[in-house]
């Protein structure tokens, strides 16, 4: 079984910088997509930032200038540079991969907390 397993959240103050990191537990062969997700109290998951295996990427409205995705293919791991955070960015952030581990499947890490505060 894999799991994904999130690192790199925290406390910080308005303007201070985040960077988040998502590795699998376990033997993956492959990934494909892989993308951040968030979700503040009361409100649904959204999508965050997204990167194909090719390096294309996506990122949400509210973050474009300030976040960057990236990921390291030889190690199946993926980051979030989170700079200029706004107490809007406050929210729980997922991970999520398209991963083959026997066959294609969503794979989802248990989240990481985010706060900023003034």
């Amino acid at each position: 079984q894999v799991q994904l397993v999130e690192s790199g959240g925290g406390s910080v103050h308005i303007g201070g910088s985040l960077r988040l990191s998502c590795a699998p537990s376990g033997r993956v062969v492959a990934m494909n997509t892989m993308a951040w997700y968030r979700q503040a109290p009361g409100k649904e998951r959204e999508l965050v930032a997204s990167i194909t295996d090719t390096g294309l990427t996506n990122y949400t409205a509210s973050v474009k200038g300030r976040f960057t995705i990236s990921r390291e293919n030889t190690k199946n791991t993926m980051y979030l540079q989170m700079n200029s955070l706004e107490p809007e960015d406050t929210a729980v952030y997922y991970c999520y991969a398209h991963a083959w581990y026997g066959q294609w499947d969503d794979y989802w890490g248990q989240g990481t907390q985010v706060t900023v505060s003034s």
